[in-house]
């Protein structure tokens, strides 16, 4: 059974747009905890990867880091390709320009009110 922390998480995840990319740090921001590597722990055990898209997670230098989905980072970097999001030497390319950031607004609760 999931935590009221990793369904925020997982809402946050459905949130990224395709083609983009985000930072462990900022869905922390965004569910409003300080808490990265509980939000990291939680994104590594979405059970709804690749519909939920954990793939778009990556650290807040750019680089993808791990991934636990299919064939691990290949597959990471597959699904990110697929989207237009290149990747070259573990990095994502134009990371700048690629990243995304929630809306200062948009905290929601799990039942989304």
């Amino acid at each position: 059974m999931p935590t009221p922390l990793q369904e925020r998480v997982w809402e946050a995840l459905r949130q990224i747009p395709r083609g983009r990319v985000t930072t462990y740090g900022e869905i922390a921001r965004h569910p409003g905890t300080r808490a990265v590597r509980t939000v990291a722990t939680a994104v590594g055990r979405n059970p709804c990867a690749p519909a939920v898209p954990c793939h778009r997670v990556v650290r807040a230098d750019g680089q993808i880091g791990r991934y636990s989905g299919g064939e691990g980072a290949a597959t990471r970097i597959a699904l990110l390709a697929d989207e237009g999001v290149k990747v070259q030497r573990g990095r994502i390319v134009d990371f700048e320009q690629r990243y995304w950031r929630y809306p200062s607004h948009s905290v929601t609760s799990p039942s989304g009110s």
